[in-house]
């Protein structure tokens, strides 16, 4: 009997060191996103000790003061989760303390995906560490892929914890703030699973529509706020809105049938570049009256597959979702919200 027990034993923790070794990039992975998570969770403040704190700027507890407000307001007339999300601080000390890497095939616009226990596939990964997310975009290079780093302004727990304002948040124009809170909220109210192109396409939608009309009550629909946050939005929209035009246009010259039988990668690269080239020169067709950085923001570096993949994530359902919200829901963004999340199961 205890040979046998010695032999079970030895089996099991033979199944587990097999495991480990199968999944050791993931369990690193889960480590290192777990400590950043936990760093920024456990050093975060309520926000009254900061509002209390007579060396606070009176300015930064103007905003913190605001972002509670806009999350009355989206509980209250989103009907978004009420929770203790955005009632703490985390100082970041004027520095980035997350980034996003994104990745796409190179004549395909096709996202690199990376599945995670419980939460599902995903079409980026979240870093709290810089170098590491530099280390594993050298290896996704290395697979031919194209790649994208960026820096994330906030994130979400998805209701699991209790998500903090970052500090660098403060510095948002009240618009782009009331915007990222409500786009955080939403997934803290919704979440569905292997979905992500849907997940964030609702959260840029509600945000964008919450944002507005909590601007209207709380300043009034002609006030400077409000017409400060539409040229903002407007300008947004029409680079958002050129960016997925280039996207189909690439998506169809690698459909293109003159494209996929061409076995030289050099003319291949030369046909993507070119197509890159136009689209990028073509933003001078395009007005951006309130911001001008829209004509510069490519003068450093050419967008690649995994930059344009990144404004299907997070903006080509936007057409559907309005007409939804209008024809469906009557332009009832309770209602609206409602039927996603009485719809879908969340995580």
């Amino acid at each position: 009997m205890k040979g046998k027990k010695r032999k079970i034993l030895i089996t099991a923790l033979s199944i587990l060191l097999i495991l480990l070794l199968i999944y050791r990039d993931l369990i690193s992975y889960g480590i290192m996103q777990a400590k950043g998570q936990y760093r920024v969770l456990a050093n975060a403040k309520p926000v009254e000790e900061y509002l209390n704190d007579p060396s606070f700027p009176d300015s930064l507890k103007v905003k913190i003061r605001f972002i509670q407000e806009v999350r009355q307001f989206a509980i209250d007339s989103l009907g978004l989760k009420n929770s203790d999300n955005y009632t703490t601080l985390f100082d970041q000390q004027g520095k980035s303390i997350l980034w996003n890497l994104s990745a796409s095939a190179k004549y395909e616009m096709k996202p690199k995906e990376w599945g995670f226990p419980l939460l599902g596939t995903f079409s980026y990964k979240g870093f709290f560490d810089l170098e590491r997310a530099k280390e594993e975009r050298k290896e996704l290079l290395k697979e031919g892929l194209d790649t994208q780093i960026r820096t994330v302004g906030g994130w979400s727990t998805l209701g699991w914890f209790k998500d903090p304002i970052l500090s660098n948040m403060l510095n948002r124009k009240d618009g782009q703030l009331a915007e990222l809170i409500m786009h955080e909220l939403t997934h803290a109210t919704l979440f569905v699973k292997d979905s992500l192109e849907f997940n964030e396409n609702l959260a840029t939608f509600v945000g964008e529509k919450g944002a507005l009309r909590f601007l209207h009550q709380k300043y009034g629909k002609e006030s400077d706020q409000v017409k400060e946050y539409l040229r903002s939005f407007d300008d947004s929209k029409s680079f958002a809105d050129h960016m997925l035009r280039g996207y189909k246009s690439l998506d169809e010259l690698y459909r293109s049938e003159a494209f996929m039988n061409e076995s030289d990668t050099t003319i291949k690269n030369q046909f993507k570049g070119n197509l890159i080239k136009q689209i990028v020169e073509s933003l001078d067709s395009i007005d951006f009256p309130t911001d001008a950085r829209f004509r510069k923001v490519f003068a450093r570096r050419m967008p690649n597959n995994a930059y344009f993949m990144a404004f299907q994530r997070y903006r080509a359902k936007q057409n559907i979702f309005d007409q939804d919200f209008i024809k469906i829901h009557g332009s009832n963004i309770k209602n609206f919200i409602r039927y996603y999340a009485d719809r879908y199961p969340s995580l």
